[in-house]
């Protein structure tokens, strides 16, 4: 049986939490939230690792972290690429 691949959704924070809320205090299993809401079991548990994170209750990078490291990451190539190409000029430079 051949699955099809659905297309890529992105979520709120707010309706992440509010997912993680209703997993906490409906009773219900995380795959029949899942499958009521039309989500991936995947997704869902990992929105709940990361709120358990962000709490403190689990050891991890919180949002704020990956956010900053994500950042830093984009900040470090950018000057890479610019350091990179100063490098060239004063190559260039040095011929003349």
């Amino acid at each position: 049986m051949e699955q099809q691949r659905r297309e890529r959704r992105s979520f709120t924070d707010a309706h992440k939490a509010e997912v993680v809320a209703l997993c906490r205090t409906s009773g219900k299993s995380v795959r029949e939230i899942s499958r009521d809401l039309d989500l991936t079991e995947s997704s869902v548990r990992r929105w709940i690792v990361q709120a358990e994170i962000d709490a403190g209750r689990r050891d991890g990078l919180t949002s704020d972290e990956r956010a900053e490291l994500s950042r830093l990451r984009k900040e470090n190539r950018i000057l890479r690429e610019e350091r990179d190409i100063l490098k060239r000029a004063t190559a260039l430079f040095a011929l003349m």
